[in-house]
C-alpha cells in the first residue's frame, strides 16, 4: 500500500548560476542543517554543476548524486531518482536537493517533486531561492533590466525561437532567453527581424570554466552551450554596444 504521510522533509535548494560567491546565506545554513545533501548528475560518475558549486562553497559538505536522465526515457529516470529518497525521506530525515539558479523555474526539482508527491502525497516540500543566470548576465554586461513601467518576459527556447519571436512584439518589455544554446543562430536572425538585435547579450557558463558573455550580433553562427542565457533590452532604450 502506497503511504501517504512521510516524516522527513525536501528542500530544493538554489544554489545560483555557476559562481560559489552567489551562495546566499540561507543556501548555505540550509544544506548544513540538512540530514542529506543530494545533486543531480548526468552520470553517477560525474559530478553535476550544482554539486560543483556546492564543493567550492561548503567542501565540507558530502552530496549523494542522483543521476537524471534527460533523453526519450526521462520519466522513467525520474521516478528512479524519486525512488531513490523514499528511505530517507520515510525514515524522518530532511533532505536538501541542489539545483542552478532557482528550484522554483525551469529546474529539475519541479520534475522529482511531482514524481516525490505522487509516491508520497503527504510529502513537505520547502524551496530556498537562488540567484538566476540572467541576474548575472544583467550584471556583468551593465544592463539595468528594468526600469519605470517596463515588463518583463523570461522564455525558453529549448525548441525553438517561437516564443522569443512573440515575447519581442512587445516594444517595452525585456525579454530573456533560456534553454536556447543549440538555437542560438535562429534566435539571433529572430532578433534582426524584429528590429531587437541592437543591446542583446549572450553569456554561457556564468561563473563556471568557458564563461562568454558577448553581443548576440558578435555570438558567431554556431550554436551555444545549454547554458546559455540571452538577455534583449527594451527597444525604446539602448542596451551596452
Amino acid at each position: 500500500m502506497t503511504r501517504t504521510i512521510t516524516d522527513g522533509r525536501l528542500v530544493g535548494v538554489g544554489v545560483g548560476p555557476g559562481d560559489p560567491d552567489l551562495l546566499t546565506t540561507r543556501a548555505l545554513a540550509t544544506l548544513r542543517a540538512a540530514d542529506r545533501v543530494v545533486a543531480p548528475s548526468g552520470e553517477a560518475g560525474t559530478a553535476g554543476r550544482a554539486e560543483s558549486i556546492v564543493a567550492q562553497a561548503a567542501p565540507e559538505l558530502t552530496l549523494q548524486r542522483l543521476v537524471f536522465d534527460m533523453g526519450p526515457d526521462r520519466a522513467a529516470s525520474h521516478l528512479a531518482a524519486a525512488e531513490q529518497l523514499l528511505g530517507p525521506l520515510d525514515g524522518g530525515e530532511d533532505v536538501a536537493f541542489v539545483t542552478l539558479g532557482d528550484p522554483n523555474i525551469y529546474s529539475t526539482f519541479s520534475t522529482l517533486t511531482t514524481q516525490l508527491r505522487r509516491l508520497r502525497p503527504g510529502l513537505s516540500v520547502a524551496t530556498v531561492p537562488g540567484i538566476m543566470a540572467f541576474q548575472e548576465l544583467a550584471s556583468c554586461s551593465g544592463i539595468p533590466l528594468l526600469d519605470g513601467t517596463e515588463s518583463l518576459h523570461l522564455v525558453t527556447a529549448l525548441d525553438g525561437p517561437a516564443q522569443l519571436e512573440r515575447a519581442v512584439e512587445d516594444d517595452a518589455a525585456a525579454v530573456v532567453v533560456y534553454k536556447g544554446g543549440r538555437h542560438l543562430p535562429a534566435i539571433r536572425e529572430a532578433l534582426v527581424r524584429a528590429g531587437r538585435l541592437e543591446g542583446a547579450v549572450l553569456g554561457e557558463m556564468l561563473g563556471l570554466p568557458g564563461e562568454r558573455i558577448v553581443p548576440v550580433g558578435a555570438a558567431g553562427d554556431k550554436p551555444a552551450s545549454y547554458l546559455a542565457t540571452v538577455i534583449v533590452p527594451p527597444r525604446r532604450r539602448q542596451g551596452p554596444q
